[in-house]
This record gives structure tokens, sequence and C-alpha cells, in this order.
């Protein structure tokens, strides 16, 4: 247990058929609730930070953070640089901890995709981490990455290769997903994920999970999505329950920072738990 690589979570969820829950923390108090999370769910756990968090909290603050609150804890969790781009980020992460990163060269051609993503994986491998790759931008922005135009898909067999060539652990393909809240209920091609399944079993991520319905994520972990990212719906539960707990601070004039820090944690590990065994990862870990 404790802190292991990226494929010790991802590969009996993917060959166990549940998804684990994939969850972008933003502070200390969001780190230290979602593992605590996973520990009451007794569930494996992949905490995310994105490039934005990274650069506002500073790599060493974050990875001291992970260590010290990771130190003994009895359910593998692993480390997860989300969507980065850059690849002075992705080499400062891997020599900090991380134990995995999502290179995401989405805009460049595919061809220049791929022949970055080849060397990311030997860094990455060469220092125990595993890379998650994809050649398709998801719709939506997310902590200043990403764009609201549609998203444009690739070919079937140009994703195969892109997998093949490259050696990448995880695979994240557009299905129809988007980055960020919904406005209506997305139309999914549950589809392209059993294709390449068929043809590559590799773990699939899901990303623009906040929003889809309980019967598009239990038909997607299904079909091999062993990865579900969870980003918006953890930015919104901490900013409303900070909201509510300040309105009613408001109305009885007492102020007590801890008071309100004890009630955003206790909201931020009942969505983890809940998470976890929609998921079908609670118990995973026992």
């Amino acid at each position: 247990m404790g802190v292991v690589s990226l494929d010790q979570i991802t590969t009996p969820a993917f060959e166990q058929r549940y998804g684990v829950p994939a969850i972008n923390i933003f502070n200390d108090l969001t780190l230290e609730g979602v593992l605590a999370g996973a520990v009451d769910a007794r569930s494996p756990m992949i905490v995310q930070t994105s490039v934005k968090t990274v650069r506002s909290i500073g790599v060493e603050v974050l990875a001291s953070m992970w260590r010290s609150m990771t130190a003994g804890i009895e359910v593998p969790v692993t480390l997860h640089l989300d969507h980065c781009p850059h690849r002075d980020v992705i080499t400062e992460c891997l020599e900090h901890g991380w134990n995995s990163v999502l290179f995401d060269a989405s805009e460049m051609p595919v061809a220049e995709n791929q022949r970055q993503t080849i060397e990311v994986v030997k860094e990455a491998h060469a220092v125990g981490a595993a890379v998650e790759g994809e050649i398709e931008a998801i719709t939506g922005v997310e902590d200043d990455h990403g764009s609201d135009d549609e998203a444009q898909r690739e070919s079937l067999e140009t994703s195969l290769t892109f997998i093949e060539e490259t050696g990448v652990d995880v695979f994240a393909p557009s299905i129809g997903n988007a980055h960020g809240s919904y406005k209506t209920t997305p139309v999914i091609d549950f589809d392209r994920v059993s294709d390449i399944v068929a043809r590559r079993p590799i773990p699939i991520a899901l990303h623009g999970g906040s929003g889809l319905t309980d019967e598009q994520f239990a038909e997607l972990i299904a079909r091999g999505c062993a990865k579900v990212n969870i980003s918006t719906a953890l930015k919104e539960l901490y900013m409303k329950s900070t909201l509510a707990y300040l309105v009613e601070t408001e109305k009885k004039n007492k102020w007590d920072p801890p008071s309100l820090f004890r009630d955003t944690r206790a909201a931020v590990v009942a969505m983890v738990v809940d998470l976890a065994e929609q998921f079908g990862s609670a118990g995973k870990a026992a």
C-alpha cells in the first residue's frame, strides 16, 4: 500500500472493470480531504495536479505536502500531473516524485505529438513513472488549459498507432466529453472506448467526468475507463460549501476559521467516498 505507480492502480481497475477517481486538488485542504476520503472508502486514489496548481503552489511545496500527507497511508495512492504541454514542467515534476504525467501535445500535428510523447515515455519510465497520452484535445477549458471549440477526432487506426508506437500506459480519447460543466447531457461515443480496448487492451482515461449521468459513468467504466477524472465537481463543492458556511457564520457573527476548514474538509471527504462507491473502487484497497 502507500504511494504506488499509476499502472498499479489502473491495471487492476481495467481488468476488473471498476473506475478509480482521479481528482484534481488545488490546495492542502483538498489534498488532505481526498486522501482521507480514500482511506474511509478503502479505495485506491489518483491525486492530480494541474499545471496551474503546480505553478501557484510550487513543485517543492507540493512534493513536500504529498510526502507528508501520504506517509503511512494504508491505501494505494498515486500523484499525477494533469494536462501538461510543457516539457520543462514535466521534467521538474518527475524529478520531484510525481508518479505519472499527461503529456498534452494534442495541439500539435499527430506525428510531432507522437515523436515527443515517445521521448516523454522514455524519460518517465526511466524513473518508474507512467505516461497518459492523447492525440485529440478535450473540449472545454479547465485551469486555463484547453478550448471551447469542438474537439476534432482522429481515426481509430491513428489512435491505435499512437498507442503502439509511443508505449503510453493510459490513453485519453475524445468521446464527446468536455471539461467544465455541461449545459446539457452530453452525447457520448461509448463505442469508441470499446473499439480501442478491443484492438489494444489499455486503461482508458475519462476526462470531463463532472456532470455525466450515473448511467454514462457505469457504461464507460464497464467498457474500459479505469481512470475517471474529477475536477469541476470538487471546485464547485469547495466553493459552495464554503459560501454556505460563511453565510451561516455571518448570521451568528462567530468567526472561527478552523471550524470552516473542518466543515469544508468533511464535505470533500464525503464527496470522495461517494465517488469511490459510485465508480466501484470502494473496498478495492482492503
